[in-house]
């Protein structure tokens, strides 16, 4: 692939995914136009998020910094992105409430169509900021992620563009919620819920106590990713230190990457935006959760990571699930 030339990049046998490790405008840039079905990523933010210079802190993030340099950033990066989709093909793209109307500016101005706003809502958000004297502080606890739907400008008609591309529309039908219609709306389970009952705590099951006449839990739930679920196919990575966000002290874990998405949300969104067996891009692959999902749901996966710390932790994820989503079918 000459979009891969001088850059590091991982497959497996199957050739199922590949994980490129680089800059992702240099990677695109080499790709043809039009020859991806699907978007699904989770750049970075711009805040700063746990003192990482890729996400805008320190010299190295130093075109994240501010709110039109986060823009002009989304907007460079979604350029390619518009020019690689397929004609209708779609771009999810999760961000920081803080940052958000940045993230919606940027992909906007780069000529793709905004077509909703996606949330999942979680319970399990940790505090960021410190306590003040007098039971003060400066930030409130994180509970929800927005997550942008937008499209690449069709090639006609809704109809003749998925018949032509095979792109254009929602997988609704396959992404039915117990019987339901898709919404916009995904919340979130806590993690010690079975089916048998939530816990006490559970923001799901907090909605339907209040509301047992309609039962807002027919929505599609995910929670955050478990230490197990982050972990899994990690065992041969060294075991690094992770600073904890809620205290000054340290854990020990093999996936150090501080966002991991939730394998069961990536499968849904993967679902829902990309034709069967479509192609799956994802420019911020990190330990690359959005490539698990599609591997899981038949589809191909190329991403692209720029940190080499998380590449090891993304190829050894990616050969453990794919080994998974081959034993199960």
């Amino acid at each position: 692939m000459s979009a891969t030339r001088n850059l590091v990049m991982f497959s497996d046998h199957t050739d199922r995914w590949r994980l490129v490790e680089g800059d992702s405008l240099r990677l695109m840039a080499g790709l043809p136009d039009s020859c991806i079905d699907a978007v699904v990523t989770d750049p970075p933010y711009g805040i700063g998020f746990h003192g990482e210079s890729w996400d805008g802190a320190g010299k190295a993030g130093h075109q994240l910094a501010g709110g039109a340099a986060f823009a002009a950033w989304t907007e460079a990066w979604a350029a390619e992105c518009l020019r690689v989709l397929k004609p209708g093909g779609y771009l999810l793209a999760f961000g920081s409430p803080k940052t958000f109307h940045r993230l919606t500016s940027g992909v906007e101005d780069a000529g793709l169509e905004g077509r909703d706003v996606l949330m999942w809502v979680y319970g399990q958000g940790t505090p960021k900021a410190r306590k003040l004297p007098g039971g003060l502080a400066a930030m409130l606890r994180p509970a929800y992620e927005p997550i942008l739907l937008a499209r690449k400008p069709l090639a006609g008609t809704t109809p003749r563009n998925v018949e032509e591309w095979g792109t254009g529309a929602l997988n609704t039908e396959a992404s039915r919620v117990n019987g339901y219609w898709p919404s916009h709306l995904v919340l979130s389970h806590a993690p010690g819920c079975t089916t048998a009952g939530c816990t006490n705590n559970c923001p799901a099951g907090l909605l339907d106590a209040a509301r047992p006449d309609l039962r807002p839990s027919r929505m599609f739930y995910a929670a955050k990713a478990s230490k197990r679920e982050r972990e899994a196919g990690c065992d041969e990575l060294p075991l690094r230190s992770d600073l904890l966000y809620s205290r000054p002290a340290v854990r020990l874990r093999r996936n150090i990457h501080p966002t991991v998405k939730p394998i069961v949300l990536m499968r849904y969104l993967v679902e829902l935006v990309t034709p069967p067996g479509g192609t799956v891009l994802d420019p911020f692959a990190g330990s690359a959760s959005t490539g698990i999902a599609t591997v899981m749901e038949h589809r191909k996966f190329l991403g692209v990571e720029q940190e080499a710390r998380y590449t090891a932790i993304a190829c050894a994820r990616l050969t453990h699930w794919a080994r998974e989503a081959r034993d199960a079918s």
